[in-house]
C-alpha cells in the first residue's frame, strides 16, 4: 500500500515565541511562518515538542493554531500537533484543528500513563475515526517512555487509511531499518543529526528543530539527497553536526530558544518547568554559532 506524503523535505518543528511576561508572542509567531515560507521550509509543525505544547492551555493552543494556519494561508502544509495522552482530550484537538483548516495533525503517542503496543492501536484507531485529516504518528521514547515497535507502526500503516507517515524520534535506526522493510510508510527523521541515514533507509523528510535556525540548510540538504546529489547531502549533514549537537546539549527547546535569541529573533524564553542554560554551556552554543556566521 502506498500513500502519499504530507510533505517531503524540511518540516520544521516550530518554536512558540513568548513575551517577557510569558505570554504567546503572536505577532512574533506571524514573523516566523513567513520567515520559513521565504526560506524554504517545506512545511510547518506547529505546537509539537518544540513549541512547548504540553505547556500551553487549550485555548492558547488552538489560537497558536489558528494564526500559524491564517498567516501561512495554504503556501505551504501546517501540521498541527495534537497529541495527548488523554484519548478523548485528543479527539477534541484534532476537531479543533480540522475546523481552524489544518492540512494534518500530529500525534505523539501517549506519555505517563502510556499504554500496551494493542492500547496504541486501539488509541490511533479511534482518533483517525473521528477527524478526517491525514496523521503523522510521533515515536520519541525518551519524552513518552513508550515506543512504537515496527509492527505495531507497520500495522496502523496499512489497516488505518489517515495514517500517512512516522515522525521517528527513538534514534534506533535497527528498528527503522525493520519498519521500512515491513512497509512503504513514509518516514521523517525526528533527529537531526540523524536526517542522511533516515533518508537512505527511504526516508522522506525530517520534523527538524534545527530547521529553527537556518531554514535553507535543512531544505537543501534534503533537496540535494532527492536530487541524488548525495554527498552534498551527506557534507551538509557532517558540516552542521557541531551546531546540531549544540541545540540539543539541554533539553529541547532551550538551547534552540536560546540560539534564536542570540540571532535576534525575538523568541523569548521557555515556559517553567524548562529553565535557562547554564551559562557555560550557552557560550558554547554562541561560539558554536560564530564560527558558522549565524552570530557577529
Amino acid at each position: 500500500m502506498s500513500k502519499q506524503p504530507l510533505f517531503t523535505g524540511s518540516g520544521v518543528a516550530l518554536v512558540t515565541p513568548m513575551l517577557p511576561d510569558g505570554r504567546v508572542h503572536f505577532e512574533q509567531l506571524e514573523k516566523l511562518v513567513d520567515w520559513h515560507i521565504q526560506q524554504g521550509s517545506d512545511a510547518l509543525i506547529v505546537c509539537g515538542t518544540t513549541g512547548e505544547a504540553s505547556t500551553l492551555s487549550s485555548p492558547e493552543h488552538l489560537e497558536v493554531l489558528r494564526v500559524a494556519i491564517d498567516r501561512a494561508a495554504g503556501r505551504i502544509p501546517v501540521i498541527a500537533g495534537t497529541g495527548s495522552n488523554d484519548t478523548a482530550h485528543c479527539v477534541d484537538m484534532c476537531k479543533q484543528a480540522q475546523l481552524l483548516g489544518a492540512d494534518g495533525l500530529l500525534l505523539v503517542t501517549p506519555y505517563y500513563n502510556k499504554t500496551s503496543q494493542r492500547g496504541l492501536v486501539a488509541h490511533y484507531t479511534h482518533v483517525a475515526a473521528n477527524t478526517d485529516l491525514p496523521l503523522i504518528l510521533y515515536n520519541v521514547p525518551s519524552r513518552t517512555g513508550l515506543n512504537i515497535q515496527p509492527e505495531t507502526m507497520a500495522r496502523l500503516y496499512t489497516d488505518v487509511d489517515t495514517v500517512v507517515g512516522l515522525k521517528q524520534a527513538s534514534g534506533d535506526l535497527s528498528a527503522t531499518a525493520r519498519l521500512a522493510a515491513m512497509c512503504d510508510v513514509p518516514i521523517y527523521s525526528g533527529n537531526d543529526d540523524q536526517i542522511v541515514p533516515i533518508l537512505s533507509l527511504g526516508g522522506v523528510g525530517v520534523i527538524s528543530v534545527w530547521a529553527n535556525i537556518t531554514p535553507r540548510a535543512v531544505h537543501d540538504l534534503c533537496a540535494a539527497w532527492f536530487d541524488g546529489r548525495v554527498q552534498e547531502s551527506r557534507q551538509l549533514q557532517l558540516d552542521w553536526l557541531d551546531v546540531i549537537n549544540a541545540l540539543f546539549s539541554d533539553v529541547n527547546p532551550v538551547p534552540v530558544k536560546a540560539a534564536m535569541q542570540a540571532m535576534g529573533m525575538d523568541v523569548g524564553a521557555c515556559r517553567l518547568p524548562l529553565y535557562p542554560m547554564e551559562d557555560t554551556a550557552r557560550q558554547a552554543l554562541e561560539l558554536c554559532l560564530r564560527r558558522h556566521g549565524l552570530l557577529t
